[in-house]
């Protein structure tokens, strides 16, 4: 009698779509930050400004998940005839649709996209995805009255060093004409504000995939058309409208589809296999990678400090994510399994 043979595909095959989800979620999150300071930099010649590509971001994620959050909210109402909001379009209720989508869809989009106006890539590297478990933390306590262990307020400690070392040089020359200081500013709020989303997200018990297609439905129901108007009337200084299709189909795929829609599909997928700690650390990769890449593809210098900073932020999120104890890991992984780069 021969025994049953066991397909070694059924083994192997959720391993590699786990490690090809954390491969797309880092690739997306690393590029987010080098292309988005490649296209907002005036100095790069870039035609769309930071609000041009909030727009076109919008409409790349709105083409696929408004359609998609209309179908859930037809299917949810067929038992719960008050199910969504927004017309239709929020899986959620509308209330949670409203703020959630503030500060996870608009104001980080737009803090983000012009903070790359005037700081690089690398200082975008340390004060948005770097400092992003810092204030996730730190409101977690304020708003969910979590508790920070010891490891982890070592983790936090590093963070707001690499934090200092970076942000610090730039105010330093802030009298002399130099403008970065308002970029690193801009990453800072922009890090807050998706912070504040991820807690607001765990506040609410917020499914990953209809929290995305809510802030996504607000920030089209409300930013396109205001700024579509703004637009016509000539009273911003937008250029989406008339530049060449290529730029804007480009960062309607990229901006959209891919740093919305595809890297939190992989982040969430990569979550599932590989648990929300580990993840965590797996995305620590991010900062660095995306310095260097700026290094290479957009000729940035790597200043001594810019280096530390890098240094003292990666080593601090890997402390935050260490195992302490059940009760800490539970508690880290609810503040971070929502927090992104690329939002």
């Amino acid at each position: 009698m021969s025994l049953p043979t066991r397909n070694p595909l059924a083994a192997t095959s959720p391993q590699w779509v786990g490690v090809l989800a954390a491969v797309i979620t880092v690739v997306i999150w690393t590029s987010f930050i080098v292309i988005a300071r490649a296209s907002a930099d005036p100095s790069r010649g870039g035609l769309l400004n930071p609000f041009d590509i909030v727009y076109a971001r919008l409409w790349g994620a709105g083409l696929i998940l408004l359609p998609w959050g209309w179908w859930l909210v037809k299917r949810d109402r067929r038992t719960q005839p008050w199910a969504g909001s927004l017309m239709g379009f929020s899986p959620l209720p509308l209330r949670q649709t409203l703020i959630a989508g503030l500060f996870g869809g608009v104001l980080y989009a737009m803090l983000a996209y012009s903070g790359f106006v005037f700081a690089p890539a690398g200082h975008a590297s340390v004060l948005m995805p770097g400092s992003l478990p810092l204030w996730t933390a730190l409101l977690a306590v304020w708003i969910l009255g979590d508790r920070i262990t010891p490891t982890r307020a070592l983790g936090l400690v590093l963070i707001v060093m690499g934090d200092v070392l970076v942000g610090g040089a730039s105010l330093l020359h802030a009298l002399d004409g130099s403008g970065v200081w308002r970029g690193d500013l801009l990453f800072i709020l922009a890090a807050m504000s998706w912070s504040t989303y991820s807690v607001l997200v765990r506040r609410y018990a917020l499914d990953a995939v209809r929290a995305t297609i809510a802030i996504t439905v607000l920030g089209f129901l409300i930013y396109v058309p205001v700024y579509s108007l703004l637009l016509w009337m000539q009273w911003v200084p937008g250029r989406v409208l008339v530049a060449p299709w290529r730029d804007v189909a480009f960062q309607m795929f990229f901006q959209g589809v891919g740093s919305v829609v595809i890297s939190g599909m992989t982040f969430t997928k990569m979550i599932q296999h590989f648990g929300p700690v580990r993840s965590t650390m797996i995305t620590a990769l991010v900062p660095g990678l995306s310095a260097m890449a700026a290094v290479i593809f957009l000729d940035e210098p790597m200043a001594w400090n810019l280096l530390a900073g890098l240094a003292l932020v990666t080593l601090g999120i890997v402390f935050g994510v260490r195992k302490s104890n059940p009760f800490a890991i539970k508690k880290v992984a609810s503040a971070t399994v929502y927090t992104r780069a690329g939002g």
